[in-house]
């Protein structure tokens, strides 16, 4: 059975971003002066061919821990979608 899974990485809490600081700062300077708390994150998505749901989650979280993130400075979600 397939699986799509969709995987959101982020900085984790309290960790500056510097490329969405500049976006914001950007945004601000061309006229978009009421954005604020602007954030980046990736999300990749894929499709697994798996027994169960269960067990491609369990792909999808062994591939961020091995390659996908760097679990020191970010934070991911995996959804079935």
């Amino acid at each position: 059975m397939k699986f799509n899974i969709n995987i959101e990485v982020k900085l984790k809490e309290g960790l500056l971003n510097p490329e969405a600081n500049t976006i914001q700062r950007s945004l601000n300077l061309i006229g978009y002066k009421n954005v604020s708390g602007f954030d980046t994150e990736r999300v990749f998505s894929m499709e697994i061919d798996s027994e169960s749901k269960d067990k491609a989650v369990k792909q999808a979280d062994e591939m961020c821990r091995r390659i996908l993130t760097n679990p020191v400075i970010e934070d991911y979600n995996i959804s079935v979608v």
